[in-house]
C-alpha cells in the first residue's frame, strides 16, 4: 500500500478492543506498537497484540475460491451459492438454510449477514460462536433492565474502592485490562480486590481475597450476598422503591437458598470467615463494581448468575454512577458489534427483537421487506444438532471453527460430514472446519478489511486496512452482498463499500427510536465516506443528545422495560447439570491460556506466543496426582463419556482438588489428540443457550507409550505416524513432541524418513536404554535433530534451538548433540517466562541469585521481562519467593 505509513487500527484479539499503531515495511512485514491515544488500552498491548506483525504472512492463505477441492473463479463460486441455496429454499423452505457466523468478523459483515439471513431468506437460522462466550450475560442484562446494557466503561474499574473479578483469569484472558486495574492499584493501594474462582490464577496476584469456591456455585455466594444486605441494612431503599421491581419475591429465593453465611459456606466450600470478610467489604464499600466473564456465563444457569450478581447491585442502587455496575467482558473483538446487529438467532438488528410485532413491523418497513423472519432461530448448538439430523440442508459458517470450538465437537464433525451443502468463508486454508466444506470462499483476514468493531464498554472504534489481501481474498461483507444479489435482492443489498453498509446501520438504530432504545447510532446515521474513514473511538449511545458518546447509562436510573424500572430477578441457584461420578470423578474447565488465541489459526505463526505453553496440557492438584498415579512432565489421557485427549501433566497447588483444567486452543491441525470440546457435553443454559463449558466429568490416567520423543526440524515434516504428537513452530525451526506405543525397530531408519539422508548424520544409539539421539546437518548447518527415550525425561529444547541460529557449527555443539547436554559455553535458558522479550525460567533464576534481585522492577532493568505487558509479572514474583 506503497511507502512506510503508520495506520490507526485495533487488535483482533479479546473484547478489550486496543488500539494498535500498524506500520508496513518495505520487506513486507508490520511494526506493531500500542496507540496510545486510544482509550481502551492508552498505548498498552499484551504479549498477543504485541506480537501481530509475525502473524500476517501468506502461509496456510485460503487465496481462490474452491468447489470440492478445485479452484473456481468467484462468479461461479458465488452463483454456486446462491443457486444451491435458493433451490433448498424452494424445496424445503428458508429455515433449511443455517448461518453460522463470529465475533471475529467486523459489525459490517455481521449487518450483511443478519440482514441477508433474517431480513430476505426468511429464517433465523443465524448464530454466532459468541453465543459460547457473552449470551448469558446479554440474557441476564435484558432481564434486568429491559435491554443488552452493558452500563459501565474501563474507568469505572480504575476508579473503583472495591473490585469484585469472578469467573475470570483477567490477567491472562484480558491482560491489558488486568495492567490498568494493577496501575490503579498501585496509584491507589486502598482499592481492594476480591477475586473469586476455584483456580488460583495469575489475577490472583492482585487480590486481596480469593474466593476458590465449588465450580458452580456463584449464585449461592451471591444470593447469600442479597440476603446479608438486607440484613445487615445495607440496601437503598430509595432506590428499591422508586426505581427496581420484584425486591421480595429476589430477597424470598435468597434466603431460601442462602439464608445464612454457614449455609453459603456448605454449598460453596469457602470458610465462613471469608465469605464474611467479602460481604462487609461489599456492604461497606459504595464504589464497587462486579467484573464477571466466562466463568459465570458458560454454565446451564449462567443467565441466573448473572442476575444474582446484577440483583446486588440493584439493591443497594450501585450503577449508573462512576465506578458502580455489572460489568460483564467480552471475548471477543466484536461479540458487543454481534449483539448490535442482531447476530444472534433470537434477537433482530438495533437490539430488537423477532418475536415484538412492533420491532416485526418496524425492522420489516425499514428493509422493505416482506420475509422477515417471524420466529427465533436455533442457537449455535441447536443449529449443527439441526444439521446432524437433517432439518438444515446447507450451513453457512464465517470466520470460526465450530469442529474444534462447539461441545460435542466431535458430533458437529459427523453433522457436516453428512451435511448435504457445507460453505466455508476463512482466511485460512486447512482448519479441522474447512476440511469438511464443500465450497470455500476465500476472506480477507485481520489487516487486509476495513470496519467497525465494538469492544466491551461500548466503544466503536475503525478497524482499518494497512496490507493488500492476497490473492483473491474479499472482505466478508462484500462476499455475502454478492450472494445476496444473485439469490435476488439486489435492492436491498446496493453496498459498495464497508461506509454504505455502516450508514445503513447507524440509521436503523435510530429509525422510530426517539430514546426508547438503549442502542443507537443516530448522531452517525449520515456519516460521510471522509468522517467515516476519520472515526475516532466512541462509545454508543450517540445522539444529539449524546454526540461525544455516553461513557455509563443509566445515570437517570430510567431503564427499557415497560414501566422504566429495573427488574430483580429471583434466583434459585442450580449446580451443574452434570454430577460427577465414581467413572468420572473430575471436573474438567476449560479456557484460555496466556498467549495464545481461539484454535491458534494466527496465533500460532508467532514464534513468541509458542514458547510460554508449547503443548496441550492438564493442570491438576498434587493430591489428585498422586491419587492417579500422574507425574509432572509426563503424558496423561483425560477422558468423558462423550471422547478422550492426551496432554502433558502440570502438577500445581494453584488448581483446586477435584478439578483439572485444560486449555481449548489445540485442534487436529495442531495436535494428534487433544481437542478438549469432544469431552464437553453439549448442555446449555435454557434461557441463553450458551453451553457449559466449565464443569464437564471426567477421568485421568497415565498415557504410557513405549517412546518419547522430539523432532526439531527446519522445514516442516508430517509426524502423524506417531500416537501422539504435538506440532510447534519455532524460530529458525518446527518442533515436533511426539511419542508412540509400537517400538522403534530401527531408529535410524524412522530419524531419516523423516529428516531425509542428504546430508551428514551424527548419531548416538543405546539399544538397551532404548535411547537415540541425533543430529543431520547440511553445510555445517543444523538441518534438524531427534531425540528418542522409553521416558518422558528428555533434553531441555531451549538450548537444542539456539543451535539452529548458528550458521556453523562447532565442534563442541555437535559433540553436545550427541551427549545431549549443553556444551561449554552453551546456556539452557529454560521455559520461556517472558513472551516479550523471550526471556527464560532459568535466565531469571540466575539473575536473581546472582543479581541479588529482590524486585519485579529489578529484573526488568536487569532483562526488561515484565516491562512490557506484564503478564508474565504473577510468574516473575513466584521466581522471587523461590
Amino acid at each position: 500500500m506503497g511507502k512506510q505509513q503508520t495506520i490507526q487500527t485495533t487488535c483482533p484479539y479479546c473484547g478489550v478492543g486496543c488500539g494498535v499503531l500498524a506500520t508496513p515495511q518495505a520487506d513486507g512485514t508490520v511494526s506493531i506498537e500500542g496507540d496510545s491515544n486510544h482509550p481502551a488500552n492508552l498505548g498498552r498491548l499484551c504479549s498477543k497484540g504485541s506480537a501481530l506483525g509475525e502473524t500476517v504472512d501468506h502461509g496456510n492463505r485460503l487465496l481462490h475460491p474452491q468447489i470440492d477441492g478445485k479452484r473456481v473463479p468467484w462468479d461461479e463460486a458465488l452463483n454456486t451459492v446462491s443457486r444451491k441455496f435458493n433451490d433448498i429454499i424452494a424445496k424445503h423452505g428458508p429455515n433449511a438454510i443455517g448461518f453460522y457466523v463470529s465475533g471475529q468478523i467486523l459489525t459490517e459483515d455481521y449487518y450483511t449477514a443478519n440482514k441477508l439471513m433474517k431480513g430476505f431468506i426468511g429464517s433465523a437460522n443465524i448464530d454466532t460462536n459468541s453465543r459460547l462466550c457473552m449470551s448469558s450475560a446479554v440474557a441476564g442484562y435484558k432481564r434486568a433492565f429491559g435491554s443488552d446494557s452493558v452500563p459501565c466503561s474501563y474507568e469505572d474499574l480504575e476508579q473503583a474502592d472495591l473490585l469484585v473479578i469472578t469467573g475470570s483469569n483477567l490477567a491472562w484472558c484480558h491482560p491489558v485490562i488486568f495492567q490498568r486495574i494493577r496501575q490503579a492499584k498501585e496509584d491507589r493501594p486502598e482499592m481492594k480486590v476480591v477475586v473469586i474462582d476455584p483456580r488460583t490464577t495469575a489475577t490472583c496476584d492482585l487480590a486481596d481475597l480469593h474466593l476458590p469456591l465449588r465450580p458452580g456455585s456463584d449464585a449461592s455466594l451471591f444470593n447469600g450476598l442479597l440476603n446479608y444486605l438486607k440484613q445487615e441494612d445495607y440496601l437503598d431503599l430509595d432506590f428499591l422503591e422508586l426505581h427496581t421491581e420484584g425486591f421480595s419475591a429476589a430477597l424470598k429465593a435468597a434466603k431460601t437458598s442462602a439464608g445464612n453465611i454457614p449455609q453459603v459456606s456448605a454449598v460453596t466450600d469457602l470458610p465462613e470467615q471469608d465469605i464474611i470478610k467479602f460481604y462487609q467489604l461489599f456492604a461497606s464499600t459504595e464504589k464497587v463494581i462486579t467484573l464477571y466473564s466466562q466463568g459465570v456465563n458458560q454454565s446451564t444457569s449462567g443467565t441466573d448468575k448473572s442476575n444474582s450478581i446484577i440483583n446486588c447491585h440493584l439493591a443497594t442502587g450501585r450503577l449508573g454512577k462512576p465506578a458502580m455496575g455489572p460489568f460483564s467482558m467480552t471475548g471477543q473483538p466484536n461479540a458487543m458489534g454481534g449483539r448490535e446487529v442482531g447476530g444472534l438467532s433470537n434477537q433482530l438488528a438495533a437490539h430488537m427483537e423477532i418475536t415484538n410485532p412492533e420491532h416485526h413491523d418496524r425492522v420489516s418497513r425499514f428493509w422493505e421487506t416482506d420475509r422477515l423472519a417471524t420466529e427465533n432461530g436455533a442457537k449455535a448448538v441447536d443449529l449443527f444438532n439441526d444439521v446432524g439430523e437433517g432439518k438444515i440442508k446447507a450451513v453457512w459458517i464465517m470466520a470460526t471453527n465450530p469442529v474444534v470450538s462447539l461441545p460435542d465437537a466431535d458430533k458437529v464433525k459427523a453433522a457436516l460430514e453428512q451435511c448435504e451443502l457445507v460453505v466455508v468463508s476463512e482466511c485460512e486454508s486447512n482448519t479441522d472446519t474447512t476440511e469438511l466444506a464443500d465450497i470455500l470462499l476465500p476472506a480477507a483476514a485481520w489487516g487486509e478489511k476495513d470496519g467497525t468493531v465494538t469492544n466491551s464498554e461500548r466503544r466503536i472504534s475503525h478497524q482499518r486496512q494497512f496490507l493488500t489481501a492476497p490473492g483473491e481474498a474479499r472482505p466478508d461483507w462484500w462476499i455475502i452482498t454478492q450472494v445476496a444479489r444473485k439469490m435476488g435482492f439486489e435492492k436491498a443489498f446496493p453496498f459498495e463499500k464497508p461506509v454504505d453498509v455502516f450508514r445503513e446501520h447507524a440509521r436503523l438504530s435510530a429509525f422510530e427510536n426517539n430514546g426508547s432504545r438503549d442502542f443507537d447510532l443516530s448522531g452517525l446515521a449520515e456519516i460521510s465516506d471522509e468522517a467515516y474513514e476519520k472515526l475516532a473511538p466512541i462509545q454508543w449511545p450517540v445522539s444529539d443528545n449524546a454526540p461525544a458518546g455516553t461513557a455509563r447509562l443509566f445515570t437517570d436510573y430510567q431503564f427499557f422495560t415497560p414501566n422504566g424500572k429495573a427488574r430483580m430477578v429471583p434466583i434459585e441457584p442450580k449446580l451443574p447439570e452434570n454430577k460427577t461420578s465414581d467413572d468420572y470423578p473430575l471436573v474438567l474447565n476449560t479456557g484460555r491460556i496466556r498467549d495464545q488465541w481461539h484454535t491458534m489459526t494466527r496465533t500460532g505463526r508467532a514464534v513468541r506466543l509458542n514458547a510460554h505453553i508449547p503443548e496441550p496440557m492438564v493442570q491438576i492438584h498434587p493430591v489428585d496426582a498422586q491419587n492417579w498415579g500422574l507425574v509432572d512432565g509426563a503424558l496423561a489421557q483425560v477422558s468423558s463419556k462423550l471422547g478422550k485427549m492426551i496432554v502433558r501433566v502440570v502438577i500445581t497447588d494453584e488448581q483446586r482438588p477435584g478439578s483439572v483444567f485444560v486449555p481449548i486452543h489445540w485442534s487436529n491441525q495442531s495436535a494428534s489428540l487433544a481437542r478438549v470440546d469432544a469431552l464437553v457435553a453439549a448442555v446449555v443454559d435454557p434461557i441463553s443457550g450458551q453451553p457449559e463449558s466449565k464443569h464437564t466429568p471426567v477421568k485421568i490416567r497415565p498415557y504410557q507409550p513405549v517412546w518419547h520423543g522430539f523432532i526439531l526440524s527446519r522445514h516442516p515434516i508430517s509426524v502423524r505416524d506417531a500416537n501422539y504428537w504435538v506440532k510447534v513452530r519455532g524460530g529458525q525451526f518446527w518442533r515436533y513432541e511426539i511419542a508412540g506405543e509400537q517400538e522403534i525397530q530401527h531408529p535410524d531408519v524412522w530419524a531419516q524418513k523423516h529428516l531425509g539422508t542428504n546430508g551428514e548424520w551424527l548419531d548416538f544409539i543405546d539399544k538397551k536404554a532404548g535411547r537415540y539421539r541425533a543430529g543431520i546437518i547440511v553445510g555445517n548447518r543444523l538441518e534438524g535433530v531427534v531425540f528418542v527415550s522409553p521416558d518422558h525425561d528428555l533434553p531441555a529444547r531451549s538450548w537444542l534451538s539456539q543451535l539452529f541460529t548458528s550458521p556453523s557449527l562447532t565442534d563442541e555443539e555437535r559433540y553436545s548433540l550427541l551427549v545431549g547436554q549443553p556444551g561449554k559455553g552453551q546456556k539452557d535458558c529454560g521455559t520461556t517466562v517472558c513472551s516479550c522479550f523471550g526471556v527464560g525460567e532459568n535466565t531469571l533464576k540466575e539473575a536473581i541469585a546472582v543479581g541479588k534481585l529482590k524486585s519485579v522492577d529489578e529484573i526488568g532493568d536487569k532483562l526488561n521481562a515484565g516491562t512490557n505487558c506484564g503478564s508474565c509479572i504473577p510468574e516473575l514474583k513466584k521466581l522471587l519467593g523461590q
